[in-house]
């Protein structure tokens, strides 16, 4: 007889909706500045009045699932953004079971950009230019600006998140409220992909605020699975609901 996995029944990506840092950096982009202008901590970053509706919006999406499809547990990354969208999911009654409290996993946070932190790419070669070239030369997957990470150092911690999810809520509906990179790096641990797989699903497109990205895991005989990708950057609860589609990257330059 084979070895049984432990997996969720589903489980569900959302990327957070609009934030002030997300708005702040277009701004600074559009302006050719070298900074981003937001006087605050990353992780103290909160939603825009877009991306609290953006939130709303995937709460009542998921609402309307059947309750027996709906996520039972929602865990988030600590972040107020993230914090926020999961708060309004859950007051959306968007879990099974009217349960309302959400997991924070400090896992799940944003990438860390060390001296890069709240600088655009054109502040990133002014101010760093030797940083700025070797960061084109060894690619974003695995530099790390000083003081920050790079994607391999997001996916190891990933890879422990994910083994407390499995632990924790083995046959269980899953919903995870993260970041950009997190999805991503998410879905390179889940599918098993290479660099340059991820990175060219990376280049296709952003990932949309509030974007609902989904796994199954259908069992063999011998209980084992590979997860299946059911749904990628879903934006139905956005068209639903009329709220505008945002997919900038979040508030600090090279957080793709």
């Amino acid at each position: 007889m084979g070895t049984r996995q432990n997996w969720p029944a589903r489980l569900w990506l959302v990327r957070h909706g609009q934030s002030q840092g997300n708005v702040a950096r277009d701004a600074a982009h559009e302006a050719g500045a070298l900074e981003i202008g937001i006087d605050m901590r990353d992780v103290d970053v909160p939603l825009s009045e877009l991306g609290h509706r953006q939130a709303d919006a995937a709460g009542r999406w998921f609402a309307a699932l059947p309750r027996d499809e709906r996520p039972d547990v929602i865990l988030s990354s600590p972040y107020v953004r993230a914090r926020q969208t999961a708060e309004a999911i859950c007051k959306a009654g968007a879990l099974s079971g009217g349960a309302s409290r959400t997991i924070i996993d400090e896992r799940l946070r944003e990438r860390e950009f060390g001296v890069f932190d709240r600088l655009t790419t054109a502040g990133i070669k002014h101010k760093y230019p030797e940083e700025a070239a070797h960061r084109a030369m060894l690619g974003k997957f695995y530099h790390r600006a000083p003081g920050g990470e790079s994607w391999a150092d997001v996916i190891l911690r990933l890879r422990s998140a994910m083994n407390t999810i499995n632990l924790h809520y083995c046959n269980r509906r899953v919903l995870v409220v993260c970041h950009q990179v997190v999805v991503l790096c998410m879905r390179y641990i889940l599918e098993e992909l290479d660099e340059a797989q991820i990175l060219a699903i990376d280049k296709q497109a952003e990932v949309l605020n509030c974007g609902i990205c989904a796994y199954d895991f259908a069992e063999d005989a011998d209980g084992m699975c590979v997860p299946e990708l059911a749904l990628w950057n879903h934006d139905t609860p956005l068209e639903a609901e009329g709220a505008a589609k945002t997919s900038a990257p979040d508030a600090v330059a090279g957080s793709r």
